[in-house]
């Protein structure tokens, strides 16, 4: 087990210093920096102001040094600084966190509350009105965009019940049933997508595991339906299942930009494309590269837990 644990924090290492050089080169192609975005704003050019500003901010040396520079900054837990709001990066993502792990934590919540459920279900009552039921609702789920389902959501308690969600953020500290209120629809039409996903996924590892021996074996001996699902069933047909999870987890950390939009909330997502315009690059370079760290640890956590959901596999064989 530890030979495993080690390859796979190897790998995940390797996998994020191929992830660091990508995401430095990229911001490094896109044309302009912030040095022509402040002079731009300011209605002339200076050069040796501009030159001035470039050394203050690093960027006039070789790319090497720069991306040597950033890259120990960020393992030492330094994220440099804001260009933008001349701040610590960290003070001004760290407000931000919050909003966005409230958010995909409620969402992934409701995904998984509906969409594991509704998998097993279907799959045990194959072919039956019920199953055809809840896959036209998984269709639905996948066919509609999570802030397109918001917005109807918000109109129809608005012109229904005459409720209006907060437009500003409500932390849980200050007002706990407001917080929760705000982030109760964006959460269900995020999470309606995800449980979607989740729901086919679950059915269709369901319907594989449902044919196998050792299940009919269960039937024969007379053992309840639960136990012969859920116990038997469902926990061989979860691999897959907490797989999609861990990496609908990792997408929601990055992925709920639009939404945020939608629903006026100040998070990561949101405020990642505001540093992308005005090319603050350590806004930007450490905000994908802790989305990053979340995806390759999201998955290196659902392959260390595939031993517990399955003794067939082992780690000495990875």
């Amino acid at each position: 087990m530890r030979v495993y644990v080690f390859k796979r924090f190897v790998i995940a290492g390797v996998t994020l210093l191929g992830m660091s050089m990508l995401i430095f080169v990229l911001m490094r192609l896109a044309p302009g920096n912030i040095t022509d975005i402040v002079f731009e704003s300011a209605g002339y050019v200076d050069e040796a102001d501009r030159k001035r500003l470039e050394a203050e901010l690093g960027i006039d040396k070789p790319v090497a040094v720069q991306y040597a520079h950033w890259l120990g900054e960020f393992v030492r837990g330094d994220l440099g600084k804001s260009y933008r709001y001349d701040l610590p990066a960290w003070e001004v993502i760290k407000p931000r966190l919050p909003v966005t792990l409230e958010l995909a934590v409620l969402a992934l919540g409701f995904s998984v509350l509906l969409g594991v459920p509704a998998g097993v279900i279907s799959a045990t009552r194959r072919g039956r009105p019920l199953d055809y039921a809840l896959r036209v609702l998984s269709l639905a789920g996948l066919s509609m965009p999570s802030f397109w389902l918001g917005m109807i959501v918000i109109l129809l308690l608005v012109r229904s019940l005459g409720l209006i969600p907060s437009m500003t953020y409500v932390s849980p500290f200050e007002n706990l049933g407001a917080n929760l209120f705000q982030f109760l629809l964006p959460g269900l039409a995020v999470g309606y997508r995800s449980s979607a996903l989740i729901m086919r996924i679950t059915r269709s590892a369901m319907l594989e595991v449902l044919r196998e021996d050792y299940i009919r074996t269960a039937w024969a001996k007379g053992q309840r339906e639960t136990q012969v699902v859920w116990r038997h069933a469902f926990k061989n047909a979860s691999l897959p299942v907490i797989t999609l999870i861990g990496i609908e987890f990792a997408f929601l950390i990055g992925g709920l930009i639009v939404t945020e939009t939608v629903f006026n909330l100040p998070g990561v997502a949101r405020y990642l494309v505001d540093a992308i315009q005005v090319r603050d690059y350590p806004i930007v370079q450490n905000l994908v590269m802790l989305i990053a760290v979340v995806v390759v640890l999201a998955n290196l956590a659902v392959d260390l837990r595939y031993t517990w959901l399955d003794p067939r596999i082992k780690y000495g064989r990875a």
